[in-house]
């Protein structure tokens, strides 16, 4: 359970408010919470002081701040609207950041804005993917893209659901592991926030802002606008998603970004898509299970209902499919019953 904000009996929570009252040299003010994150950070908004700031809260010894002002100095030289950086401590983990309100788009977006929010993300987004990935930058490699995969056999079917896989099972998600693998990297390789979706968008005259990118990558093309239509927190009409692809790969044509010719491009969406899907299942098992955070569980289904019409759309994932339908499915149902 988190200590309040300024609990005098809390020595992170007592470093935290003397590091923000000498920065913004207010000897009064006062901390409440901003948002928490899925990770180890944590953001607090000052009280007592006009302007608002944000003090990002990063423990060195679980989350290094370094790499997230490396990739954030690196997408505002490529123009890209990220926070301003307004006083730093490193070595202690602390940023003081702009406040860029209380709403991201994802409270604000609705059926009727959702055209012109998704227009501005795709614009953060070009800038984004026609930035040169830095030669160290980390590659969503084959082994990375594996090691996302297992979350889903490793966290929500053993852990979660408690299955013992058969070693045919196993076969069969090897199998179409390798293949979305494969699929991922033949595509044109740019470079990948990894979580482009409206929870980390945030309105702004000069943006929308875009967040928590610090875990950026040379990668697959069609991750980011994929992960953008396929939220992890909202769902729209297949017909609308389809519309923003469209838009998005005439947007990134016109930009001369390495898009290929839209019937490809579709394919390697879906391919990307399921391969992030089913990370994002397991991630959000191992929330619950390791990190003590379920509330992450309840948007488990609808990755599976973005699966659905997809898989079996390609032979060669005929396997996770019935693996999904006959034996992960049903597990689920079980384990919502007796939770009742």
């Amino acid at each position: 359970m988190t200590s309040p904000p300024n609990d005098p009996n809390d020595p992170r929570a007592t470093q935290r408010l003397a590091w923000a009252r000498a920065a913004l040299r207010e000897p009064g003010l006062l901390l409440e919470r901003a948002s928490t994150d899925a990770g180890f950070r944590s953001y607090w908004r000052s009280v007592g002081v006009e302007p608002t700031r944000i003090v990002m809260d990063s423990p060195p010894d679980k989350e290094d701040v370094r790499p997230w002002l490396r990739l954030r100095d690196l997408l505002e030289s490529g123009g890209v609207r990220v926070p301003k950086v307004l006083a730093r401590d490193v070595g202690a983990g602390f940023l003081l950041l702009e406040d860029l309100g209380r709403d991201t788009f994802l409270q604000v977006i609705d059926a009727g804005n959702a055209d012109a929010l998704f227009d501005a993300a795709l614009a953060q987004l070009l800038k984004i993917q026609r930035i040169v990935p830095p030669a160290d930058l980390p590659a969503y490699d084959a082994a990375l893209l594996l090691r996302e995969l297992r979350l889903f056999d490793e966290w929500f079917c053993e852990q979660h659901l408690g299955l013992a896989l058969t070693d045919a099972e196993r076969s069969t998600l090897a199998a179409a592991y390798r293949f979305l693998i494969d699929a991922a990297l033949a595509q044109p390789q740019v470079l990948v926030h990894r979580d482009f979706m409206p929870r980390n968008l945030m309105p702004a005259a000069d943006g929308p802002a875009v967040l928590d990118f610090q875990d950026a990558v040379r990668g697959p093309i069609a991750y980011d606008p994929l992960s953008l239509f396929k939220d992890a927190f909202l769902s729209w009409p297949e017909a609308r998603v389809s519309d923003w692809l469209d838009r998005y790969h005439d947007r990134a044509r016109a930009a001369g970004l390495p898009v290929p010719d839209r019937r490809r491009f579709r394919h390697d969406a879906e391919m990307i898509g399921a391969q992030r899907h089913l990370k994002v299942i397991g991630i959000f098992a191992r929330l619950n299970h390791r990190d003590g955070k379920p509330k992450y569980l309840a948007d488990a289904p609808r990755f599976f209902d973005y699966l659905a019409p997809v898989l079996p759309r390609h032979p060669q994932l005929d396997g996770l499919h019935r693996f999904i339908e006959a034996r992960v499915l049903p597990a689920i149902a079980a384990t919502a019953t007796a939770d009742r």
